[in-house]
């Protein structure tokens, strides 16, 4: 049992703290995940939405200090309350979200390893496992340290916490595990590549015969029956290849722009995913730059979900110099934390991308 309740502690603590460190990277991405799940379709607390955020800070931060607790042996009878409330309350919200398919991926390790709705869950009955074994053999974790260095280290933790978060808040991600890094080429990423799995469908006809309703299944084939069509049910069962880049497009006035823009050498892209959420003193940044841009040859576009009534409004009160393009709310979101963001495109390939707090930074020809 001691054996074991090491062993057991040893995993749990690293766990939590790759889980909570991963997440702490990128707390805005963490926080649109938490948004999924206040939705009206999937946990109804749409009340919590404009606190998704702080409420990301917090759970991350103190994600992170658990495992760091656990594995110091730090207040230990808070330490597994903690963890046990924690993990309980995970293991109903992934399995919620995979028996009744509403959210497809947990978010647990953020964009840095996906797992599937099932894959979460069996994760965390195993932490929850391990977790018990903790709860119940508490009498064998021994501390490590004395009192003051283990309060010292868990306070040493939580402002190294704080001042990761203060940067990435400020800046982006210090690392950026996203198909839309810096290096990578977006029209590379939209491909299929040769010999990729592809989706398998089962068809289930519906068919009259003889006054009876009997339903034939078939892999696509019409079936030959003697009877009266009712109609079909279309079933995935497997999925195909789906390309790192989805949903990716730049259109305006129902005209799609994609190939050309990504066939453009030095362009500048302004990402403003949301006008209603966006941070309106970036855009003075923003202009200064993109003014800089255009005076040195460089094509400047906008992208933005929102309406182009709505940017045009934005395009004027601010004296851009440029116009904005429609893309999908959840692909700019994607593409940079910031919003505004700042990009730069060279043939698709990505080789700049910043915060508007670092629009200085952006280095122009």
């Amino acid at each position: 049992m001691k054996i074991l309740v090491g062993v057991s502690r040893i995993f749990v603590g690293i766990l939590f703290l790759i889980s909570g460190l991963i997440k702490l990277n990128d707390p805005v991405g963490f926080s649109f995940k938490l948004k999924d799940y206040f939705a009206p379709d999937v946990l109804d607390l749409e009340f919590l939405v404009p606190y998704a955020l702080i409420i990301a800070i917090f759970v991350v931060i103190y994600e992170v200090l658990l495992g760091v607790m656990i594995i110091i042996g730090y207040a230990k009878r808070f330490t597994l309350w903690s963890l046990l409330l924690m993990i309980v309350f995970f293991t109903f919200l992934t399995f919620y979200s995979a028996y009744f398919n509403k959210v497809t991926d947990c978010g647990c390790f953020g964009d840095a390893l996906k797992l599937t709705p099932w894959e979460s869950f069996t994760k965390d009955v195993v932490l929850l496992v391990l977790i018990l074994i903790l709860f119940f053999g508490k009498k064998y974790i021994q501390p490590f340290f004395t009192s003051g260095t283990r309060s010292i280290i868990v306070f040493a933790s939580f402002v190294g916490c704080l001042g990761i978060t203060y940067y990435v808040l400020q800046h982006l991600p210090i690392i950026d595990f996203r198909p839309y890094k810096i290096g990578a080429n977006i029209q590379e990423g939209m491909s299929i590549p040769e010999g990729a799995p592809q989706p398998i469908f089962e068809y289930h006809w519906k068919f009259s015969v003889n006054g009876e309703e009997q339903v034939i299944t078939t892999n696509g084939d019409y079936p030959q029956v003697e009877g009266t069509f009712i109609g079909v049910e279309t079933e995935e069962i497997q999925e195909g290849y789906e390309p790192p880049v989805h949903d990716f497009s730049i259109e305006r006035d129902g005209e799609d722009f994609t190939t050309q823009f990504l066939n453009e050498k030095d362009l500048i892209v302004i990402v403003v995913y949301n006008l209603a959420n966006a941070e309106k003193e970036g855009f003075s940044a923003v202009r200064k730059v993109t003014d800089d841009a255009l005076a040195k040859g460089y094509k400047v576009i906008g992208m933005s979900a929102s309406s182009p009534e709505v940017m045009g409004g934005v395009v004027k009160e601010f004296g851009l110099n440029f116009n904005f393009y429609f893309c999908d709310e959840t692909t700019l979101k994607t593409i940079v934390r910031s919003n505004p963001g700042i990009l730069e495109l060279q043939e698709g390939t990505i080789v700049q991308k910043l915060h508007f707090n670092d629009a200085e930074d952006l280095k122009l020809k």
